[in-house]
């Protein structure tokens, strides 16, 4: 017991001793790399926080997926899988595309450990929230959780680091906002691998069901704001969206950082991964969502034999 101690206060020194140092000589942007203009406690210049731009054109009125033509025109506002198979989230909004600084800042917080971008990155986000029509403003905030084993390891979620810095922004701007925190509400109850790297239909099998609420009562009839880091294919929103319906919510509402898009999939750092699984012939194996027996079984519905929409 006096060991644990005793490694416990001198993790605590030396963590002091380092935020000490990094005020007293301060490094370069974490971002850019460029050297900072003054003392701080977060590494990031004040031109890599101005350079993160907000998601624009025509997006999926659902899920925010970038839409190939006007709605104006075309009368079309959902992408084609939110209209084959929709969630069962309301709408889910994001900041940005993931791409360049926003992605970078999402990486030092999620796997450096700079929880402190949390705060800023969720002020970002609450611009996004506020802009929802007819979102409630009574609310239970709720962080897509970690595994037990994942969460230990990393010492934090960065999810509820996010939802923290949404709220406190939240707060600040509609203090009649009625938003609680509820991290334990949803509890993924098994390992998962992890979704980068994973086809569509891979991350729809990787989720299904991860999630569930243990004590149902606790959401019955409320409305919830799902909060995560990033929206790749949807497929963990949906997932936790479905166990949080089925527990009884009255409605989910979905708030990401970042927002994976189309036009950015084959970005260079991506086009390897793309590469492997053409030449291992699995993209004719990768079926769309609503032809894919993972999504069905997850929903509780029948496949349609067609492969149409219900």
């Amino acid at each position: 017991m006096v060991r644990v101690l005793r490694s416990s206060a001198r993790a605590a020194f030396f963590g002091t001793f380092d935020s000490f140092c990094l005020v007293i000589f301060p490094a370069d942007c974490r971002v850019c790399g460029l050297p900072l203009a003054g003392f701080t406690l977060l590494p990031v210049c004040a031109s890599c926080w101005n350079d993160l731009p907000a998601q624009s054109g025509p997006l999926c009125v659902c899920c925010g997926e970038a839409l190939d033509r006007d709605p104006s025109t075309t009368g079309d506002t959902e992408c084609r899988p939110c209209r084959a198979a929709p969630p069962d989230f309301n709408q889910a909004v994001a900041h940005g595309v993931y791409r360049d600084k926003l992605r970078t800042l999402l990486h030092l917080l999620k796997y450096d450990g700079m929880e402190a971008l949390a705060k800023r990155l969720g002020v970002l986000l609450a611009d996004q929230v506020l802009a929802i029509p007819d979102l409630p403003g009574d609310l239970l905030a709720v962080p897509v959780p970690l595994y037990g084993k994942k969460r230990r390891s990393r010492g934090f979620n960065q999810s509820e680091r996010l939802a923290r810095g949404l709220i406190m922004a939240l707060r600040e701007r509609h203090p009649e906002m009625r938003i609680k925190l509820a991290a334990p509400l949803l509890v993924r109850q098994r390992a998962t691998e992890s979704q980068a790297g994973l086809t569509p239909h891979q991350r729809r099998e990787n989720v299904r069901g991860a999630f569930f609420v243990p004590k149902p009562e606790t959401v019955r009839d409320r409305h919830v704001l799902l909060v995560d880091d990033i929206y790749t294919t949807g497929a963990t929103a949906r997932a936790c969206s479905t166990a949080l319906r089925r527990a009884g919510a009255a409605s989910v509402w979905v708030a990401t950082v970042a927002r994976a898009q189309r036009e950015h999939a084959l970005a260079p750092q991506l086009e390897d991964l793309h590469s492997e699984i053409r030449s291992a012939g699995e993209q004719d194996s990768e079926l769309p969502m609503e032809q894919d027996f993972v999504f069905w079984e997850e929903s509780g519905r029948s496949a349609p034999a067609d492969g149409t929409a219900r």
